[in-house]
């Protein structure tokens, strides 16, 4: 939501009689162009694209006979949205809490919880990311099925989602689009370390490093930052690969940063091919995924590929939305910590760790 300024008049007006200025509250909404379906926008870049077009909802008029003043009131109202998945003891969905149930604190202080909703059906901005470097070879088939039949049955009207790929490059092979079957289209194009712009995409979006094969970071900064940052609403990242970055431009807190300032979490299907070296990347994939509120599965095989996108499936669609205005008013642009629990005991949370503020 970006922020509105009221003009000093409206105080003026309201304090010589004018009741129902009193009350006046503006907003406005960004409104991201779109790409047609499926169509790639052309090469990006670490510095970020360039902004969608935006509309901006009339703001009251205020009458031109108003006294001159060199004085503003600025009414700045910045709603913290925290997505929540509880799972009990058994790993079951919990789906009964209510807005007591819960409670939030921001780097300490607990925050007053404003605005509360089970979301089952609130439209979702995706980013499927592919790794198609080496590594991925012999598990790269079960991927795609495993992928295509993910965007078709978790994708709902008004959801949209794109496909990256990455390698030693980071590739665009499906820009914003709500039909599931130009997705599934673009998972069955990627190939290992292919130029995308030879398979229907745009190709070559980073430069690699000399001797650089896997662009993790790179991937994660431009898909949360370019491609996801001036969407609305639920974002999420589901990233395939072992997680190996070794040749990124970006650093890993560059990718965990761009994610939290984005506001997308970071769900990783982890593989592991026995016949590649094991336990590579765990440590950044948990570090990617905590620190969003996202989670690590594990994958060795064709079927734990498919439970892997089914539990992912699920938390998307069984998520608690939690709204607060923080207690602490400053636009300092700072990190804000936060904790989410919850009353019913043997329970486990999945949610965001953190944000950043708004600057001046």
């Amino acid at each position: 939501m970006r922020l509105t300024s009221i003009a000093a008049g409206i105080l003026i007006l309201a304090l010589a009689g004018y009741p129902a200025l009193n009350t006046i509250a503006s907003r406005a909404a960004a409104a991201p162009g779109k790409s047609p379906q499926g169509a790639a926008r052309g090469p990006m870049s670490p510095a970020g694209s360039p902004p969608r077009d935006s509309q901006k909802e009339s703001v009251p008029q205020v009458p031109q006979e108003l006294p001159e003043t060199q004085e503003s009131i600025k009414v700045q109202t910045a709603v913290v949205n925290v997505f929540a998945t509880v799972r009990d003891k058994h790993n079951g969905i919990v789906g009964d809490l209510t807005k007591d149930d819960f409670k939030i604190y921001e780097d300490g202080v607990q925050q007053k919880v404003a605005y509360f909703s089970k979301e089952v059906n609130m439209p979702i901005s995706l980013a499927i990311m592919m790794d198609t470097s080496g590594s991925m070879y012999y598990i790269l088939g079960a991927e795609k099925d495993a992928g295509s039949r993910f965007v078709r049955e978790v994708m709902h009207k008004k959801d949209e989602a794109i496909v990256m790929t990455f390698d030693t490059d980071v590739n665009l092979l499906a820009d914003f689009t709500e039909d599931p079957a130009v997705l599934a289209r673009a998972i069955h194009r990627a190939e290992i370390n292919v130029d995308a712009t030879g398979i229907g995409g745009t190709g070559g979006t980073i430069p690699h490093r000399t001797g650089g094969g896997t662009n993790l970071y790179d991937a994660i900064y431009l898909a949360a930052h370019d491609e996801l940052g001036s969407e609305a609403g639920r974002k999420a990242l589901v990233i395939l690969s072992d997680c190996e970055d070794n040749g990124s431009k970006m650093s890993e807190r560059d990718a965990v940063e761009s994610a939290q300032r984005g506001d997308a979490v970071v769900h990783i299907i982890l593989i592991s091919d026995p016949r590649n070296s094991e336990g590579y990347g765990s440590g950044v994939a948990q570090s990617l995924a905590q620190e969003t509120g996202g989670r690590v599965i594990n994958v060795r095989n064709d079927r734990g590929l498919e439970q892997a996108f089914d539990i992912i499936s699920e938390e998307l669609r069984s998520q608690y939305v939690l709204g607060y205005t923080s207690t602490n008013a400053n636009r300092d642009g700072t990190f804000r910590k936060i904790k989410v629990e919850v009353s019913r005991p043997e329970t486990k949370i999945l949610a965001r760790r953190g944000y950043y503020a708004a600057s001046r």
